[in-house]
């Protein structure tokens, strides 16, 4: 199932000013989360593990990689957009990290609700912002495919990043300590990322563009 139609995926994914504006966009927010990283201490963390700590602009970072290789096929249709496996990994990677990071940031707002709430970019602003990285998310199905390695890949980085932000503290920084609740339920999120990928990208092998409504 994919809740993008399609004649909205090809608006934004076949025309050159809004798919300029998707890949431009996104390298945006990704050096504006990372200026958000910076002033909470990405500079005591290993370079290593840049991608792990400042999670959402490795989200979108992924994201305009992801929308980037569209940008050789501008003039034709998504369902001839280029298609191999690298790009397999990369387009399932990419849209696990945003589902679960735009689901994370509501998630861990509202369970914290106290601290942000009423900030009006505090909370109104971080939640609408990251809520609409899963929109981007289902747009990457209607031209990626993907497989089960790639879906087993994705599932063990999230985890792996699930060891890292909680085994170390290396979470994204909050306003509240994040306790018990909040780690179980992010390993929850990876595992439903994973799953809402299998469930909305067509696998390699099959035909590139399908109605997957």
């Amino acid at each position: 199932m994919n809740p993008i139609p399609e004649r909205y995926a090809r608006y934004y994914l076949e025309a050159a000013p809004s798919l300029s504006v998707l890949v431009f966009g996104n390298a945006v927010l990704s050096l504006v989360g990372l200026r958000f990283y910076v002033d909470r201490g990405l500079a005591e963390v290993s370079t290593f593990l840049w991608p792990l700590f400042a999670d959402s602009p490795t989200a979108t970072a992924l994201a305009t990689l992801s929308f980037a290789t569209l940008l050789p096929n501008l003039g034709r249709g998504v369902e001839r957009a280029p298609a191999n496996l690298p790009l397999a990994y990369l387009h399932t990677v990419a849209f696990v990290w945003l589902v679960k990071y735009g689901l994370w940031t509501v998630l861990a707002l509202n369970l914290g609700f106290s601290a942000y709430f009423p900030d009006p970019f505090g909370y109104f602003g971080v939640v609408l912002s990251h809520a609409g990285f899963v929109a981007l998310a289902y747009l990457i199905p209607r031209y990626g495919t993907t497989t089960r390695g790639a879906l087993a890949t994705a599932l063990v980085l999230s985890l792996l990043n699930d060891l890292v932000d909680y085994g170390f503290g290396l979470h994204p920084p909050l306003r509240y300590e994040p306790g018990l609740a909040l780690p179980i339920l992010t390993v929850a999120l990876s595992v439903v990322a994973v799953g809402l990928a299998w469930a909305a990208f067509p696998t390699r092998g099959t035909r590139r563009h399908q109605n997957i409504d």
